[in-house]
């Protein structure tokens, strides 16, 4: 059987050294948690395509194609038994409109936080690939067991 993983999408926008994160709610996941503006890829969409399409749904901003860079990839294994995931976490300074919650149903909460003081109550998926943006890494794994050998580089949770 051939290995599958979901691929999500997620926009780290700027405005200097502030972040725009939301607050998940009613989802389901992550709930009461701080998240980057992002969602799942669909079927037939690109990446690039898909973070446009969640950055309007989610925070009513429209991005094109030149709007944004990718900033980094991230394969990420929950710890609760959840299946592994790949990130695109792509990074923008300008957009067009104001940044609002556009999706009340699914978020309590949109805020511009420092870059250096991301809270602690963020979705640890998003943290992670906070971290490597701000390293200025492109990509990293995380989730994985610590010490395990892949490819000949060891990965550490």
């Amino acid at each position: 059987m051939r290995y599958t993983s979901l691929v999500d999408v997620l926009l780290i926008a700027t405005r200097g050294d502030h972040v725009l994160l939301a607050r998940r709610a009613n989802t389901g996941y992550g709930d009461g948690l701080w998240n980057l503006p992002s969602g799942k890829l669909e079927a037939g969409e690109d990446v690039e395509a898909a973070v446009l399409r969640e950055a309007h749904e989610e925070v009513g901003i429209r991005l094109g194609r030149n709007d944004i860079r990718m900033a980094a990839a991230l394969h990420y294994r929950p710890g609760d038994g959840a299946a592994a995931r790949v990130g695109f976490f792509f990074h923008a300074t300008e957009w067009h409109g104001e940044p609002f919650n556009a999706e009340p149903h699914k978020c309590s909460d949109v805020r511009w936080f420092p870059l250096a003081e991301i809270p602690l109550d963020t979705v640890p998926y998003t943290a992670q690939g906070l971290k490597l943006f701000l390293r200025n890494e492109n990509f990293g794994v995380f989730g994985w067991p610590q010490d395990e050998k892949v490819c000949g580089r060891t990965v550490s949770g």
